[in-house]
């Protein structure tokens, strides 16, 4: 059973008060809950920009077979765009300092990003793309036998309109393995994913030729193969089939594209557009 612990003392960042709460699972001992919050709101207190809410999770995972049983997990509302980080280690402290480092730099990132946004408007010269962390603090997923998985988690997710660059960047803030999004070249569903080798590509529902937009700066690659027409279920079976982390498919009833993913305990999940 999962024991929750908060802290929500206030602080100030980028002129606003901000209201950071950290809750812990069993196991993790109250010191750590205090240290985590210590970090995460003296590094919340430098941002530029205003925090408007901050929300850490801690985690042990009890099973001995996990080599890094350790999680953090944060998210930071930065004046409306979520900044997201989520690593693992072998021990609590450690990994609520590569949370702290980790967020440090997802909050860097975002400053450039606003800065970028406003050069690109100017000249793209001007613009270089930067690669995220690779994820070598990532949790380890949980190899559950097949007979085991099941739907667990629905979701939906809107992130607008976005260009395929849009789309990189905040694929790189949420520190996701995949952005579900409105292709704004297009106007269908795709998705925006680290593949092998942790190199960027974008899969979009229509498989056209010109769904890269005009010249981005980020270096994807795309391949016109469109997406499958499927029920969830079906794309659940392709998870299993193929050994893949997730399957975007269009949903034959909706129209719309969705994706079926691997959660880090075994199980599936679904995310939809909003």
């Amino acid at each position: 059973m999962t024991e929750a612990r908060a802290t929500g003392e206030a602080t100030t960042t980028g002129g606003n008060e901000l209201r950071l709460s950290v809750s812990a699972g069993d196991g993790v001992p109250a010191g750590v809950v205090r240290y985590a919050h210590d970090k995460l709101r003296h590094l919340a207190a430098h941002e530029r920009f205003p925090i408007l809410f901050g929300e850490v999770r801690l985690h042990l995972e009890p099973s001995a077979s996990r080599d890094r049983p350790a999680e953090a997990e944060a998210v930071f509302d930065v004046n409306g765009e979520p900044v997201r980080a989520h690593v693992a280690a072998r021990e609590l402290m450690e990994a609520v300092d590569l949370l702290e480092d980790r967020m440090a730099r997802r909050l860097e990132r975002h400053r450039r990003r606003r800065t970028d946004r406003v050069r690109r408007l100017h000249g793209r010269e001007e613009h270089e793309w930067r690669h995220g962390d690779p994820p070598s603090t990532r949790p380890e997923f949980y190899d559950r036998p097949a007979e085991e998985r099941r739907l667990v988690r629905r979701k939906t997710f809107a992130v607008g309109e976005l260009t395929c660059d849009e789309a990189v960047d905040t694929l790189d803030l949420l520190g996701h393995d995949f952005l579900l999004f409105t292709n704004a070249a297009t106007g269908a569903d795709a998705v925006v994913h680290y593949g092998d080798e942790h190199g960027l590509e974008l899969i979009d529902a229509t498989g056209r030729d010109d769904a890269l937009g005009d010249r981005p700066v980020a270096p994807v690659r795309y391949r016109p193969l469109g997406a499958p027409h499927c029920t969830v279920e079906e794309a659940a079976a392709r998870l299993d089939l193929d050994v893949v982390p997730f399957v975007f498919h269009v949903d034959p009833d909706t129209g719309r594209g969705s994706v079926v993913y691997r959660r880090y305990d075994g199980h599936y999940g679904v995310i939809t557009p909003a």
